[in-house]
This record gives structure tokens, C-alpha cells and sequence, in this order.
């Protein structure tokens, strides 16, 4: 019953008019007694900023109920004053109740103040969050790709990685792809793979960010494959036409036990001439 009585007084308390009645934010306590105007058949409310643990009321004449950080009181007799306790995590605060009075004199509500947010310096901002990079980090902070031998041939599907992006633990690449083929060619997302322990005619330090060409990706060779987790692709068009080209991102998870120069390839869906893969030295 108690439940039903603070929901109903809690919706009755937001939509009364307020008329003559005050609304007051004060600042209580421990040593400070604030005196609280009450009405005959109406509510007053005091918000606290904190949840409520109790309260004590020193006159039944006044009915006191409390929900998670509100207290409402209601005066049920005229002409009796007590006082009321309430405790919050913060401590105690004290009240006085004056005797019902005239509804315009009356305290429509009481709130706590809130306090304002403790200032964060700009260095603990640097030491303690990693704030989201802006347009103008990404565009400086970008990685170009360059092409290491000719990559496209007649009549095929091929891809071009352009540039990329080391961002929280991610290698954020981006591609095109172009249909060279006289059929339409949907590629899908990527799978990713590395190359265990690959070899090169030449050091792989000196090509990093290097796409291989076509015909240099034949000269690459390894001890297998490790499969990446591609953590996210998205493509401007998931279809492209005969002599078009579309545009895409590739979120990648490399682990941390990866050697440095990493070799990848990311493995489209092969077309009708043939296999769609890109060959990139990290």
C-alpha cells in the first residue's frame, strides 16, 4: 500500500499547479536546522542529490514517506510543529516543520543543490583518457601505401590498397577495387591472412607499407598462413560494373606476437578470370 501511495503522491507532487507555492534549493547541514512550511492536503518535497536510508518525524501529525533520494511530507493535523531527521550516505540532516499554514506561504518542494563536477587539468586529461581522434588526426596521422610493380592485367579484377591508419590496437586500411572484367563482380569482405616466416629477395624492412604488385606477390614465400580477424569492412557499393571501381575500409586485429615487417593479404571472392587478393607489408 505504502508503494502505491509514494507513486501516486510522487505523479500528484510533479503535476499540481504550484500557484503561490515555493520551490527553494537549499544548501543543508549537520549543524544548520532549515525550516520547512507545510499545507493541510498538500504535499512538500524534499529532493536530497543522494539516495535516502531513513528518516525520523517526532509528531505523527505529520505523515513522512521517502523513495530512492525524495522525502514527501504532508501535514494530517493543524497547528502541531516537530522536527524530522534525514539520513543519506553524506550524513544527517535536520529539519524544523512549522505548523500548516496558508497554501501560498507553503513550501512546494526543497532541493539539495548540485554540486558541480570536480575540474579535470588538462594533464590528467592526457594521462587518464584517450580521447577520440578528430578528422584532422585521422587525415595527418594516415599512412600512404605506395605500389611495388604493376598490379593490373587485362580483362581482371584488381585491387588497390591506398592508404592506412594504426589506431587502438587496429590497422585500419583502405582499397579499391576495380572490375576490369566484362561481368559484373561482387567482392564481398575480405578475408585476412599473414604469412608465416615470409622471405623476400630483398629485406621486407625496406618495403614496409608496400603493396606487392602481381607479379612480385609470386616471389613472396612462406612457411604458411595465419588467419587475422577482420574486425569491421565497410564498402561504398557492394556490387561493381564492368569498368567500375568502389572504394572500401578494412578494421583488422594483427596479434601482438606478430613480427615486424608482418606480410598480409586480404582474399576477395574470386571472379571469372581468376583469384582477387592484395599483398600489403606492414
Amino acid at each position: 500500500m505504502n508503494k502505491i501511495w509514494l507513486s501516486f503522491a510522487a505523479v500528484a507532487a510533479l503535476s499540481w499547479p504550484a500557484w503561490g507555492q515555493k520551490v527553494e534549493v537549499q544548501k543543508p547541514s549537520r549543524d544548520q536546522i532549515l525550516h520547512v512550511q507545510t499545507a493541510l492536503n498538500h504535499l512538500t518535497v524534499l529532493e536530497m542529490t543522494e539516495p535516502v536510508s531513513a528518516v525520523a518525524v517526532g509528531s505523527p501529525a505529520f505523515k513522512v514517506e521517502w523513495r530512492e533520494n525524495r522525502v514527501f511530507i504532508e501535514p494530517t493535523e493543524p497547528e502541531v510543529a516537530t522536527n524530522l531527521f534525514v539520513w543519506t550516505t553524506s550524513g544527517r540532516f535536520n529539519y524544523e516543520l512549522d505548523p500548516a499554514g496558508a497554501v501560498p506561504q507553503m513550501d512546494f518542494a526543497i532541493d539539495q543543490p548540485v554540486a558541480d563536477p570536480p575540474k579535470i587539468s588538462a594533464s590528467a586529461k592526457r594521462a587518464g583518457e584517450r580521447a577520440d581522434p578528430s578528422p584532422a588526426d585521422i587525415l595527418i596521422a594516415t599512412k600512404p601505401i605506395r605500389l611495388l610493380g604493376p598490379n593490373s592485367r587485362k580483362n581482371r579484377v584488381a585491387v588497390y590498397l591506398t592508404d592506412l591508419l594504426e589506431h587502438d590496437g587496429q590497422v585500419l586500411i583502405r582499397y579499391s577495387i576495380r572490375n576490369g572484367t566484362n561481368e559484373a563482380y561482387v567482392p564481398g569482405a575480405p578475408q585476412v591472412v599473414a604469412l608465416k616466416a615470409p622471405q623476400y629477395r630483398e629485406s621486407l624492412y625496406t618495403l614496409k607499407r608496400s603493396q606487392l604488385g602481381s607479379d612480385e606477390t609470386h616471389r613472396v614465400k612462406s612457411s604458411g598462413e595465419a588467419p587475422i580477424e577482420v574486425a569491421k569492412c565497410e564498402s561504398h557499393s557492394s556490387r561493381i560494373e564492368p569498368g567500375q571501381e568502389t572504394t572500401a575500409i578494412v578494421a583488422i586485429k594483427l596479434p601482438r606476437e606478430h613480427g615486424e615487417p608482418a606480410v598480409i593479404r586480404l582474399v576477395f571472392l574470386g571472379s571469372p578470370n581468376g583469384p582477387v587478393s592484395a599483398t600489403l607489408v606492414l
